[in-house]
C-alpha cells in the first residue's frame, strides 16, 4: 500500500487537496477492476495539517485533516497544497512543516508540491539548488524570493532529486497521473487520465502563459514609451524612434528600459504582439496572414517562428485549443 500525506493549511486551495483525495480513490477502484480481486486499495491518501485541527481554506471553506504531520511515521509521499503568496514578503518561518519534510526525506519519502505550494517548499530550504516550477503568474515573485532555486517557470511538472513541483492548480491532475504511474502502472494511469479526461501529453505552460507588463518602476519616460508600444504596436518602425520621441539616447534608452522593466525594448514589443496575435486567434477567424499584418509583421513564417518561441506552439494549434466556439 502506498501511503500519501496530503499537508493542508489555513488558507490553502482546497480544491487540489480534494481532487487528490478523488483522484487516488478512482486509481484504487480502477486497481481492483484490472487485478479483478479484492486485494487492499493500491493508494492510501491522507489529509494532515501542523496540529492535526480543521484548516479553513480559500473561500472560507473547513477542511478536516485526518490526523497531524507528526502522528505520520513513515509516509511514501508528501504533497504541499498551494497556498495565495502574499507579494510583500515570503512565507512565514514554518519550523516544524521543515524538519518533518526533512525527515521524510531522509527516510526516502518523495516530495512534491501543488502549484504555489511551491513557496512552502522553497521556504524549507530543499529546493535549494534544485530544478523546480510553480505558477506561471508568480514565477517573478518566486525568483525574488528564492534566487538559489532552479526556476523553469515554463514547465508543467519538474522532478529534481526526488523532489516535485507543478505549475498552475489545474496541474494537480498531470501530478495525480504522474504518482498513480509511479507507484502503481502505466497501465493503471493511463486508464486514470482516460476517466479523468486528464491530458497526458501537456508538458508546459508557455500557452497558457499572459504578458503582464510592470509599469510601478517609477521612470515617467520609459513608462511613456511602454505605452507608445501599447498603443502603436503595429505600426512601429523602429525602437530607436521610440527613444527619441520620449527623449532618451537610443543607446541609454535600452539599458534603462531593461532596467525598468525586465525587458528589452523590442523583446518588450514582440511580447505585446504576441499578446495581441492570441487574443486574434481567440475571438476571431481572421487568418494567420491577416493578423501576421494586423500585429505589424510582414512575413508570415518569421510570425509562426516567433510566436513558437513565446508559446512553445504553433499559432494554429493554439487556436485549437483556445479559440472558444459554442456547443
Amino acid at each position: 500500500m502506498v501511503n500519501i500525506s496530503i499537508w493542508i493549511t489555513d488558507g490553502c486551495m482546497a480544491s487540489s487537496a480534494l481532487t487528490l483525495m478523488d483522484a487516488f480513490s478512482i486509481a484504487n477502484l480502477w486497481h481492483r477492476h484490472l487485478t479483478k480481486t479484492k486485494a487492499p486499495a493500491l493508494f492510501a491518501p491522507i489529509l494532515v495539517s501542523d496540529t492535526g485541527e480543521p484548516v479553513t481554506a480559500q473561500g472560507n471553506i473547513r477542511i478536516d485533516a485526518q490526523g497531524s504531520i507528526t502522528d505520520v511515521g513513515q509516509t511514501d509521499c508528501i504533497i504541499i497544497s498551494p497556498i495565495m503568496p502574499d507579494r510583500d514578503r515570503p512565507p512565514k518561518n514554518c519550523g516544524v512543516l521543515s524538519q518533518w519534510l526533512k525527515k521524510q526525506r531522509d527516510n526516502g519519502a518523495l516530495i512534491a508540491s501543488v502549484c504555489t505550494g511551491s513557496f512552502i517548499l522553497a521556504q524549507t530550504g530543499l529546493l535549494d539548488g534544485k530544478r523546480a516550477t510553480t505558477n506561471w503568474q508568480f514565477a517573478a515573485l518566486f525568483q525574488s524570493f528564492f534566487p538559489k532555486v532552479k526556476l523553469v517557470a515554463e514547465d508543467i511538472l519538474v522532478e529534481d532529486d526526488n523532489i516535485m513541483s507543478t505549475g498552475a492548480a489545474s496541474a494537480v491532475n498531470t501530478l495525480a497521473i504522474y504518482l498513480i504511474r509511479r507507484f502503481g502502472s502505466q497501465k493503471l494511469a493511463s486508464i486514470c487520465a482516460k476517466a479523468m479526461l486528464v491530458d497526458l501529453n501537456r508538458r508546459t505552460q508557455s500557452a497558457y502563459t499572459i504578458s503582464i507588463p510592470f509599469r510601478s518602476h517609477g521612470d515617467a519616460q520609459v513608462l511613456k514609451a511602454q505605452k507608445m508600444i501599447e498603443q502603436h504596436f503595429s505600426s512601429i518602425a523602429s525602437i530607436d524612434a521610440i527613444a527619441r520621441d520620449v527623449g532618451i539616447s537610443p543607446r541609454h534608452f535600452k539599458r534603462r528600459f531593461k532596467s525598468a522593466t525586465g525587458d528589452m525594448p523590442l523583446k518588450y514589443l514582440q511580447k505585446t504582439r504576441i499578446e495581441a496575435a492570441k487574443t486574434l486567434l481567440e475571438t476571431t477567424d481572421k487568418t494567420l496572414e491577416q493578423i501576421t499584418f494586423d500585429i505589424g509583421y510582414q512575413d508570415v513564417s518569421s510570425f509562426c517562428r516567433l510566436f513558437k518561441q513565446h508559446t512553445n506552439t504553433s499559432p494554429s494549434a493554439y487556436r485549437e485549443k483556445f479559440l472558444y466556439r459554442v456547443l
